[in-house]
This record gives C-alpha cells, structure tokens and sequence, in this order.
C-alpha cells in the first residue's frame, strides 16, 4: 500500500470534476451572480459568498505562475523524480498546482501550457500540463 499512489477524496464538491478529468475534460465552476471562475470546487463562491454556483468546461490552457523541481520524494513519489509542480494560471483566470510533463530544462514561468490527462489506472487520471 506504501507505493500506491493516493488518491483524492471524492465529496460532494469535487466529484464531477474527478468524473470529468476521467472522461479527459478540465471542469471548473463558475459564479452564476458575479461570474467569477472559481477552482477548487466548491459549493459557494468565495469572491461574493452566493451559492448560485455550476460546472462549465476551462479551455485548458494557461501560464506557469510559479514552479519547482522535485529532485527528493518519499513513499509512492520516489520513483518518480525528479518532476516539476508547478502553479498555472488558467485563461479562466484560476490557479491550479498541477504537474509539469515533458523537458523539465524548458519550464519557465510564463510559459504557455495546455491540460493533458495521465491515466494513472482504469479508476485514476490526473489532469496534468505541457508546454505548448
């Protein structure tokens, strides 16, 4: 069970989202009163506390806010490094931590990037990004 990698927590808020990266689609929510983006799932907007909140597809495309490499890891993680966290800021105009695919000597911050599903088994995929 050790090298398992863990697996997310599926509750009321986050449920379609994790059935929608299963399908291979990036969901966030959006405010149906002041239209703000929000992620991570939640049932009431944090920018005006209304509750008139409802799933609408990201484009999946974004900026690298912040990043690092992970050269040391434990557990499940070890035999992955090294790999690269990173921040992206979404067209929608929301952050997610997400993880970096591809050459980890091209990442940059401000970079274009694109969503990119890795399934990890037949229950569990990971919405993750690449440079575009």
């Amino acid at each position: 069970m050790e090298n398992q990698i863990p697996r997310p927590v599926l509750d009321g808020d986050s449920k379609p989202f994790w059935e929608a990266v299963q399908r291979k689609e990036l969901l966030i929510k959006q405010c149906g009163d002041c239209h703000q983006h929000i992620f991570y799932p939640r049932s009431i907007c944090p920018h005006c506390f209304s509750d008139n909140v409802k799933w609408v597809s990201s484009s999946g495309r974004g900026r690298i806010y912040s990043y690092t490499v992970v050269h040391r890891a434990y557990g499940p993680f070890r035999g992955q490094t090294p790999f690269v966290v990173a921040l992206v800021d979404l067209e929608e105009g929301v952050r997610m931590m997400t993880r970096i695919q591809g050459d980890r000597e091209k990442v940059a911050i401000d970079l274009p990037v694109r969503v990119t599903f890795e399934q990890v088994d037949e229950e569990l995929t990971l919405p993750y990004f690449e440079l575009v």
